[in-house]
């Protein structure tokens, strides 16, 4: 005795599999516009465009932490923080990527263009 599937079972079948290829399409392929590099320093704040060549000197509570940014990538150059682990993280390049220097409170982050960027970790 065969089975076949009813209309039904094909509808779900399908409908399933389109939310899935739209699900896939949002998350990793669609684009996520123009990517900026934003710093945020004690007292200041600036931001770039990840095409920018800027080398940038944030004023710390521990002093000075120089962020560079060069060929689509930007990374913590130097800190005063004892550990160094800013700077040993090395390039951020994608979107949402990070680094920070938590003793001297300075973020270096990359940000796609537009607010409405859901943070599923923080959510």
């Amino acid at each position: 005795m065969k089975h076949f599937p009813k209309p039904a079972d094909i509808i779900i079948i399908l409908v399933v599999t389109g939310l899935t290829i739209f699900s896939a399409y949002s998350a990793y392929i669609k684009p996520q516009g123009k990517a900026y590099v934003l710093i945020r320093g004690q007292d200041s704040e600036w931001t770039f465009p990840i095409e920018a060549a800027e080398t940038v000197v944030v004023k710390g509570v521990l002093g000075e932490t120089t962020v560079r940014i060069n060929d689509n990538r930007a990374w913590v150059e130097s800190s005063p923080c004892e550990n160094q682990t800013c700077v040993a993280s090395g390039n951020v390049v994608r979107h949402g990527q990070w680094a920070a220097c938590l003793p001297n409170n300075v973020l270096l982050i990359i940000q796609g263009s537009g607010d409405d960027d859901v943070d599923i970790i923080a959510w």
